[in-house]
């Protein structure tokens, strides 16, 4: 990678500043930072220039794979898909979520060929120099699931794995503490009957009851002994929180109460939670406001979720709301998380750093949905280390 780019009349959204000015990349790195025009290179209009988004938690690759019930999309065709709408919301880093373990109503084969389907997938792109961001991997161990350890224990090495997550989706654990609010959920999105759901509900908890566990404490430790990072997901009390910080995690992925988030802060771990929950202003499954969180200094990191575009709408809807100043919400979708999973390399604006940098202009036009008022923004470019993928 060679050669000089200068990207002139930006308003550089710096760690702790928005300033005009202008950078200069070479290399595929950020070689200078310089306030004011400079009248040479691209004029960027008096647009915003932030640092690529980060992003730590997204399973659209598996939504693009399986487009439709019993509809099994081409897997390099997919994540291609996946990559372009993942870019065009502005992420350069993408750890792309592979579920691990098959609940007691799938079937155990099809559920291990899928998440090998989609690593080969991601790896065979990233290998073709065909993909726009930089994709990794976020290994999503549902623990209850008896196949969970040995698929965790045949992906784990790959050095692509860069942050593992303990699930556990029971009902009357964590995300769905109620048993009648899983049902309500898996009922309401038609996922199942009202006949079905009682007999689905009684497989899990014998599930659960046999394999979470042991299989909680051995991917955490195989974790900790590569070196790589733990996010508890769902905690919904300080007992939770108590047995994941014990267990080293680092990354508190979606606490469910107030409780929980207070009690992961006092143990030094970094709290991620859904864009959408933000931009919507509560959970979609009836946990605690992203919000509430946010406003109480316990919210570290935004993730997609389940929509890609959600982390910066929810950047400036909180910018415009005068709840955070842009550097301020900028750093949720960007330095945080890479500081939180060891990719020190990005995520900011700064001498030295990856030129991993998003172009973006906000429409002036307030949202017509009064859940997610605020401007919008558009990204007009994207560069990864410094070459232009969009």
């Amino acid at each position: 990678m060679s050669g000089e780019l200068v990207l002139d009349n930006a308003r550089l959204v710096l760690r702790d500043e928005v300033v005009l000015g202008a950078v200069t990349i070479r290399d595929g790195l950020i070689h200078d930072l310089e306030r004011g025009r400079v009248g040479v290179g691209e004029d960027f209009d008096g647009d915003y220039l932030i640092p690529g988004a980060v992003e730590l938690h997204t399973d659209h690759a598996e939504y693009h794979m399986r487009p439709r019930p019993d509809v099994e999309w081409e897997p390099t065709a997919a994540v291609l898909a996946h990559d372009a709408q993942m870019t065009a919301a502005g992420a350069t880093t993408v750890l792309d979520a592979v579920r691990l373990g098959s609940g007691p109503d799938d079937d155990a084969a099809a559920t291990a060929r899928a998440a090998r389907r989609l690593t080969e997938a991601i790896i065979g792109t990233r290998q073709a120099d065909v993909l726009r961001a930089d994709h990794l991997m976020h290994l999503r161990c549902e623990i209850s699931a008896p196949d969970c350890l040995e698929q965790f224990e045949s992906y784990a090495d790959h050095p692509l794995v860069r942050l593992v997550s303990l699930m556990d989706h029971t009902p009357g654990q964590r995300q769905f503490e109620s048993v009648d609010q899983f049902k309500k959920y898996y009922v309401g999105r038609g996922r199942m009957s009202e006949t079905e759901i009682e007999a689905y509900v009684d497989g899990l908890g014998e599930q659960a009851h046999a394999d979470a566990e042991s299989t909680r404490l051995s991917i955490a430790a195989g974790a900790r002994r590569r070196g790589v990072p733990v996010a508890a997901h769902d905690d919904a009390t300080v007992d939770h929180v108590i047995q994941s910080a014990g267990l080293g995690a680092a990354i508190a992925e979606f606490p469910t109460t107030v409780g929980a988030a207070s009690a992961a802060a006092e143990r030094g771990l970094v709290i991620v939670m859904g864009a959408p929950n933000l931009v919507r202003g509560r959970s979609h499954s009836g946990n605690v406001s992203a919000s509430t969180l946010f406003e109480s200094g316990l919210l570290h990191i935004l993730s997609s979720d389940y929509v890609p575009s959600s982390p910066l709408q929810a950047v400036f809807r909180i910018t415009s709301e005068g709840t955070a100043s842009l550097p301020e919400a900028v750093r949720l979708i960007s330095t945080n998380p890479a500081r939180a999973v060891g990719l020190d390399d990005r995520g900011a604006i700064e001498i030295g750093k990856r030129a991993d940098l998003v172009r973006v202009r906000t429409t002036g036009v307030a949202s017509t949905s009064r859940s997610s008022a605020g401007v919008v923004p558009v990204v007009r470019s994207v560069y990864r280390q410094g070459m232009r993928v969009l």
